[in-house]
């Protein structure tokens, strides 16, 4: 079994690669190699920083039509984290819109400038930190992980996915509902960083090496 972290330029690919090799004996590669992309048996889509970075660099790496490809056949399983989770939703509200790949009905939102907690402190944006994530829905990945346990976050957009069968994690910023972990298929995609999450996060990436849609 060949695990390829996807390599557009973008996002913490060696840190993802590490926390993979730590959970798998499997061979953990990092690439943009089509030939590699197609023949491996699971694929991770990282990102971080400006979705519309991403997606510029998606193209301009000639991966996004292989990242497509992949989510048509709907056979093998993808991890997407952070960023590339908002990739996989219609479109961000981010530069006045930015067109995503249209895998999961919904819209990448930008935190409200004034966001406020429960007492009304102002919170800061980008969210940065620990924050429980609750299981929407069951899935394979968060076996062995406890309903409301912490993940860490670095985002200023956040998930709004429109189909509740999509959505499979939430967790909340100031008034913001947000949609950690969202999935169809065999694809599965969380706003957190696994790879910056300590035990819980190196959990969820054994459950996707172990995970057989």
């Amino acid at each position: 079994m060949t695990i390829a972290v996807i390599d557009y330029g973008m996002g913490n690919l060696h840190s993802v690669a590490k926390a993979l090799e730590h959970v798998t004996h499997e061979h953990v590669v990092v690439t943009r190699d089509a030939r590699r992309i197609r023949g491996a048996t699971r694929l991770v889509l990282p990102g971080q920083g400006a979705i519309r970075d991403c997606m510029a660099e998606l193209e301009r790496s000639e991966v996004k039509g292989l990242v497509q490809e992949v989510l048509a056949d709907a056979e093998k399983p993808l991890l997407g984290i952070c960023v590339g989770e908002q990739m996989l939703l219609d479109d961000s509200e981010e530069n006045d819109g930015i067109a995503c790949l249209g895998f999961i009905p919904g819209k990448v939102r930008r935190f409200k400038h004034d966001l406020r907690d429960s007492q009304g402190h102002r919170l800061k944006v980008p969210h940065m930190g620990w924050n429980r994530v609750h299981q929407y829905h069951p899935h394979p990945l968060w076996d062995g992980i406890d309903d409301g346990e912490r993940f860490y976050f670095v985002h200023s957009y956040y998930v709004d996915a429109t189909e509740d069968a999509s959505v499979f994690g939430k967790t909340e910023y100031g008034d913001a509902q947000v949609h950690a972990a969202i999935g169809r298929g065999p694809v599965f995609a969380v706003q957190f960083h696994p790879e910056k999450s300590a035990g819980a996060g190196l959990r969820l990436l054994e459950n996707f090496v172990n995970w057989e849609p």
